[in-house]
């Protein structure tokens, strides 16, 4: 008879209340941190401007949101490179396509940046064994605990409600797997067939790589991306609200009445008007003769938009984004050059983060080929590449390019796809077409044909290749 066991060893169990505690001691910052990005906090206010019945017109500038996602879009990885490759893998970067990271890593990444923290998981995938799982997981459901002389995981724990609502986990440690749930008890291991829940892989590693933003030294807990914004915001929200409050009361010229009273103010059936509805209203007229009607000189807005601006500013200052990102232009329009010198700041940051988050892809493509093959690939020998984070310029790089090569070349042929930010399929499809060039001489001497008209028509001003001549020069053997 074999005995399964249900409950969780003493060494587990208390992996698992230090990594439950940690979860519940972010929960109230986490939540802040997700009203900010989503733009649905609620800000303070003093009730001085704008009565608390008026709350209604409280407006938020998102400029969270803005400032992790102009950083997080950025941030899109080009291929994947083997210890001594200098091409990318097949196999990893098929990994990588199987598992949508094209799309998840962005996921990742904006959490990232929102939270501190994100965290990636590897799995065996049961449907199909040649592609293991990558599953981006939230860091408000999973946290870990870290051994700071190694640097690696001792465990992590995901948390998550079931549609039942029970409280479901998975604790992760370097050579198994736990199935757990929250019982009257406390956690208990789930009972799932014949393997009670307990998955024995032996990887020695936990099979799961975190993400930290500005890291400390000495520190496995980042900080959000959104820390030196948030205030600002915070101001900017309460003069916008004040802002929509003077539109509704001052910046429409205010009415004075004498001689009346409230008693004076009925509507057509004889009942008292409420004062809001009386002081709205287009047109005001009374019995009283001796009553007298006016109004003031509406007031001039342009210190909220100048407080509003101040704010921009400071955003823009201690976030690194351009001005205009805030809301005010300057430079209408921006040329190439002011644009690249304008977001040198973010791109210096984005290039930053493209360096931390692709030393922890790095270790995730490590998990994925262990998964995949049962060998260990050196996670800190993987090398990602990534897409160039300035703002494309085209006609700058291809010029740039063209003169390098105008000479003495300084670029390969593909050096110079990679200085254009060519994906791999996309050199692929030029390897291929330069493979045919080379194997079929018809189709060699038709592009050159094609070419020679092309120089011949531009020599002669006429800028394109005609049908006619397409047709001319493809009748040529």
């Amino acid at each position: 008879m074999v005995f399964l066991r249900t409950a969780l060893s003493d060494d587990e169990s208390n992996m698992v209340e230090k990594m439950q505690a940690k979860l519940h001691r972010r929960k109230r910052f986490d939540d802040r941190l997700q009203a900010y990005f989503e733009g649905s906090v609620r800000i303070s206010q003093l009730g001085l401007a704008v009565p608390p019945n008026l709350w209604v017109l409280e407006t938020i500038a998102n400029w969270p949101r803005v400032q992790v996602s102009e950083i997080s879009n950025r941030q899109r990885m080009r291929s994947i490179m083997r210890p001594d490759q200098v091409v990318a893998d097949a196999a990893l970067m098929e990994g990588f396509q199987a598992n949508n990271l094209a799309s998840e890593a962005s996921l990742n990444h904006t959490q990232t940046m929102v939270f501190g923290r994100g965290f990636v998981s590897v799995g065996t995938n049961e449907d199909d064994d040649e592609h293991p799982l990558i599953s981006i997981e939230s860091p408000r459901e999973m946290t870990c605990l870290v051994n700071t002389r190694q640097r690696r995981m001792d465990a992590a724990m995901r948390t998550f409600r079931s549609e039942d609502g029970d409280l479901l986990g998975t604790l992760l440690l370097p050579n198994k797997t736990i199935q757990i749930s929250l019982r009257a008890g406390g956690w208990r291991i789930d009972e799932v067939g014949d393997d009670n829940g307990i998955d024995e892989h032996d990887l020695g590693r936990v099979p799961v790589v975190m993400f930290l933003n500005r890291r400390k030294a000495g520190e496995w807990d980042g900080e959000s991306e959104m820390t030196d914004v948030i205030p600002i915001t915070d101001a900017a929200a309460r003069a916008l609200t004040n802002l929509q409050y003077a539109l509704e009361t001052h910046a429409t010229p205010q009415k004075w009445a004498l001689g009346v009273d409230q008693k004076d103010f009925v509507n057509e059936k004889g009942e008292p008007i409420p004062a809001w509805e009386s002081y709205m209203h287009s047109v005001w007229s009374t019995k009283n003769d001796k009553a007298k009607f006016g109004n003031f000189t509406p007031s001039d807005l342009r210190n909220f938009h100048e407080t509003v601006s101040l704010y921009g500013e400071m955003a823009s200052s201690v976030s690194g984004l351009p001005l205009r990102y805030f809301g005010k232009n300057t430079a209408n329009p921006a040329a190439e050059g002011a644009i690249r010198a304008d977001e040198a700041r973010m791109i210096n940051n984005a290039e930053n983060k493209m360096i931390d988050n692709g030393a922890a892809w790095s270790w995730v493509a490590a998990l994925y080929e262990r998964f995949r093959t049962g060998e260990w690939l050196p996670g800190n020998q993987i090398t990602v590449e990534w897409y160039n984070a300035a703002t494309p310029t085209k006609s700058e790089e291809a010029d740039s390019i063209q003169k390098l090569n105008g000479g003495t070349p300084v670029y390969s042929r593909e050096g110079s796809w990679d200085e254009m930010g060519w994906s791999e399929a996309r050199k692929n499809r030029e390897r291929q077409y330069f493979e045919k060039e080379e194997s079929d001489p018809v189709f060699d001497r038709l592009n050159r044909r094609l070419s020679d008209v092309a120089n011949r028509n531009v020599d002669a001003g006429e800028g394109s290749v005609t049908p006619s001549n397409v047709d001319a020069a493809a009748t040529v053997r």
